[in-house]
């Protein structure tokens, strides 16, 4: 789930969330998947950054600050 952008909706940022749905989707068909593997790292790598940060610093970094990637 993480390669379609769903934490990005979740977190309010529609354009960073789109971003990577169309990338998942369009580029995994040009790229015969290739794409899709990218999103599913990128998607991991921030799911792990998510998850070690604690509440406060998750809440000044993502909500706070609206900061979309990483």
């Amino acid at each position: 789930m993480a390669s379609f952008g769903v934490h990005k909706f979740v977190l309010g940022y529609s354009t960073p969330g789109v971003i990577m749905l169309v990338i998942t989707l369009a580029g995994g068909v040009v790229t015969c998947g290739v794409a899709s593997f990218v999103m599913s790292v990128i998607g991991l790598i921030e799911g792990i950054i998510y998850l070690t940060k604690s509440p406060e610093e998750f809440e000044a970094t993502y909500i706070d600050s609206s900061r979309e990637w990483f």
